[in-house]
């Protein structure tokens, strides 16, 4: 069996989460995250559409890591990036971090949003 390394040239990829937190490129931010080509760093969740929404030059679709479950998007969010001809794709946050991850190697033009996964214990 033959390893390759996955390599990711023009992106910081997401390196793991926690209950409340994303270590991404070796930095913690606490709470919800906003990752993409060019940086990350802390999200204030829905109450932060215009980040997004800056990059809609960049990108050409948002992962939305939902937290800990799938949910779906608040309509106003959905409605708002859609109309920046950005489009969202909803999945529980940990599913999130694996498929940006994947996709950046890949160098897909993407971002990913994320609710953090909460402590069930």
């Amino acid at each position: 069996m033959q390893m390759t390394e996955v390599t990711y040239a023009d992106a910081i990829p997401i390196d793991s989460y926690g209950p409340g937190f994303f270590r991404i490129g070796g930095q913690v931010i606490e709470g919800g995250a906003i990752i993409h080509a060019k940086g990350a760093r802390s999200w204030a969740g829905y109450d932060d559409l215009e980040s997004v929404l800056a990059l809609k030059d960049d990108i050409d679709f948002v992962l939305m890591g939902t937290g800990t479950n799938m949910g779906p998007v608040l309509a106003a969010f959905r409605q708002a990036l859609e109309e920046a001809g950005i489009g969202v794709e909803p999945m529980a946050s940990p599913t999130a971090c694996r498929t940006y991850n994947v996709l950046v190697s890949e160098g897909r033009r993407v971002a990913a949003v994320m609710l953090p996964v909460v402590d069930k214990g």
